[in-house]
């Protein structure tokens, strides 16, 4: 039975500048049809899923209407055996939070929100084309407290251009008054197919490495001495909090992925379903899978990819998984990148820094 689930909801209400992932903007009759689309690929995966996590991500999950939501949690709720799951996510925009659907969203089983508030500063959120202010953002993660969520997530971006170090700090104090459970900081990455990539290329943003090297390493001191674990290279958490289903993925456990654009990795096979809503309703209603690409997933990559993954987090690689890359990781030994203790290997805090190109001897 597969235990980890993923549904991707690609509506989102405004088209941020940074974002890579499959989104689109629609009406209402074609999300209506979405759903449709996606409660008929959950029935024809109902006997092999059991979950224990769920994540609803974008998109922007949250810009569903009160009875859309309603539509789709009662119809997993009628397709799914939904008796195991520990943790279910939704990524949330703080411009879509309401108290009523929040209300819904925790009645219907929902116990964790990833809110994306990126920054407390409303000129970097300007920036970042974010529809929300910061008081906003704070009003909208009051509100999901007195709906009766108990596991909160706050989403932060740094290394965007024209944020100073002092701006940053605040970002991070600001979240820290709220004492969320779980705080995410990613750096800024400039991805194809997004404004930001095309502005880098004309020569209209430039990244300052040093200037994101220090806010990093200010993200790690002020939240460790807060007490929240670096539980990940980009995610920190109060002791127990830790996402489980990020750290499935990051396990190599198998998960599938429902609706347009999301992967699957089950068993031996790994597949991705096509990054178009209507192609997606239209095959997926017509009865068949609406998968544009799969390939199979060998013993060795799975341990590439659980090298790698593991590298990144608090209880990296365990010395007798890291043998094929012994050689490698002593000379990032040598560099201060690594090191070694009795039975494990880990990143230093100079390789959080480049944990990406730590990660890439294994793959």
């Amino acid at each position: 039975m597969v235990e980890h689930l993923y549904i991707h909801i690609p509506f989102c209400p405004n088209i941020c500048p940074y974002c890579a992932f499959y989104k689109e903007s629609a009406p209402r009759e074609r999300v209506e049809t979405f759903l449709d689309a996606l409660l008929k690929e959950t029935e024809r995966w109902s006997s092999r899923l059991r979950p224990k996590t769920i994540f609803f991500g974008g998109g922007t999950p949250s810009a569903l209407s009160l009875p859309q939501f309603e539509k789709l949690l009662g119809g997993l709720h009628q397709r799914l055996d939904l008796s195991a799951v520990e943790e279910w996510t939704i990524e949330m925009n703080p411009a879509t939070v309401a108290l009523d659907k929040a209300l819904l969203l925790r009645d219907s089983g929902i116990n964790r929100v990833s809110m994306g508030v990126q920054s407390w500063d409303d000129a970097v959120l300007k920036t970042l084309g974010r529809t929300h202010d910061a008081d906003k953002a704070e009003e909208s993660f009051h509100l999901l407290r007195e709906a009766g969520f108990e596991n909160l997530s706050i989403d932060l971006i740094f290394g965007v251009p024209g944020q100073s170090l002092e701006s940053w700090q605040k970002s991070l104090e600001r979240s820290l008054r709220l004492a969320p459970e779980h705080l995410s900081a990613y750096g800024l990455t400039y991805e194809e197919d997004t404004e930001f990539f095309q502005q880098l290329g004309r020569g209209e943003m430039a990244p300052d490495e040093g200037l994101e090297a220090d806010q990093f390493e200010l993200t790690t001191a002020i939240l460790e001495s807060n007490g929240y674990d670096q539980y990940e290279v980009s995610n920190f958490s109060l002791p127990g909090r830790e996402a489980q289903h990020n750290q499935a993925y990051w396990q190599g456990r198998d998960y599938l992925g429902l609706g347009p654009s999301a992967f699957s990795t089950v068993g031996e096979l790994r597949w991705r379903n096509i990054r178009d809503t209507g192609i997606y309703n239209e095959t997926t209603l017509g009865g068949k899978t609406a998968i544009d690409f799969e390939e199979d997933v060998s013993e060795e990559l799975k341990l590439k990819e659980r090298a790698a993954f593991g590298m990144r987090t608090l209880q990296g690689l365990s010395l007798s998984e890291g043998i094929p890359w012994n050689e490698h990781l002593i000379g990032l030994e040598h560099q201060g990148l690594v090191k070694q203790t009795s039975d494990r290997w880990l990143l230093t805090p100079r390789g959080r820094l480049l944990a990406d190109s730590v990660s890439e001897i294994f793959v």
